[in-house]
C-alpha cells in the first residue's frame, strides 16, 4: 500500500449522517467530534459561511493529532432561502414555521468540506450547493412531520434521506450534499491528498 493509501481519515464531525455517507467509500476512519466555535458574522456569505466552519472544525481536530501520518475531514451543511440562512431549529415551533416557509418553493442546500493532510498540514476547502424543490405542505402534513421528530437537529427542519423525503418535489444537484458530505467532492479532494478511493476497494 503507498504512503497516501496508509493514512487514516479522520471525521471532524460527531453526525451519523456524514459517518454513514464517508462509510459508503469503503474507507478506513476514526470519528473526533469538534468543539470547534460555529458563529459567524451576519454579513458573511453562505459560501464563506460553509468553507469556515468547515476548516474550522477540521482544525480544532488537527490540533491534537498533528503527528499523525492523517487526513482530517470537517464539514458544514446550511439551508438558504431568498439569501436567508435557515439553521437546525430550536424547538417545535421553530421546524413548523421553518417548514412553513419552504414548502411549495425551492432553497440552497450549502455543503462546505476541508481536508487537512497531516503532518504536513497541507489545506483543502471547497463547496457544494444544491437546490431543492419542497412540494405544498397541508398544515397537518407539516404538524405530522414535526411529531415524528425528525426534524429535530436538522439544517432546514428536514431529513430528505428519512421521511423528509416525502417533502421533496425534486433535486438540482448532487444528493449526498443535501445529507451533508458530497462525496464526489470528497473523493476528488481525498486523491488531491494521495488517497484514492476507487483504489481501495477490496483491499
Amino acid at each position: 500500500m503507498d504512503e497516501g493509501n496508509s493514512r487514516l481519515i479522520i471525521l471532524a464531525s460527531g453526525s451519523p449522517r456524514r459517518r454513514e455517507l464517508l462509510s459508503l467509500l469503503g474507507l478506513t476512519f476514526e470519528v473526533v467530534t469538534s468543539e470547534a466555535d460555529e458563529s459567524t458574522p451576519p454579513e458573511w456569505t453562505p459560501e464563506r459561511i460553509v468553507r469556515s466552519l468547515a476548516l474550522r472544525k477540521a482544525e480544532a481536530v488537527a490540533a491534537d493529532s498533528n503527528q499523525r501520518n492523517a487526513v482530517i475531514v470537517g464539514s458544514d451543511t446550511i439551508v438558504v432561502l431568498d439569501g436567508l440562512v435557515l439553521g437546525k431549529p430550536v424547538d417545535k415551533q421553530d421546524s413548523r414555521a421553518t417548514l412553513n416557509v419552504l414548502q411549495g418553493r425551492s432553497h440552497q442546500v450549502y455543503t462546505g468540506v476541508a481536508c487537512i493532510g497531516l503532518p504536513e498540514g497541507r489545506i483543502l476547502v471547497n463547496h457544494r450547493v444544491t437546490t431543492v424543490t419542497m412540494r405544498a405542505l397541508s398544515p397537518e402534513e407539516i404538524e405530522a412531520y414535526v411529531a415524528t421528530g425528525e426534524p429535530a437537529d436538522k439544517a432546514g427542519s428536514y431529513a430528505i434521506q428519512g421521511l423528509g423525503s416525502t417533502l421533496v418535489e425534486k433535486i438540482d444537484g448532487c444528493y449526498f450534499n443535501v445529507v451533508g458530505l458530497p462525496l464526489s467532492l470528497l473523493s476528488g479532494m481525498l486523491s488531491e491528498l494521495g488517497i484514492q478511493v476507487l483504489d481501495r476497494q477490496g483491499e
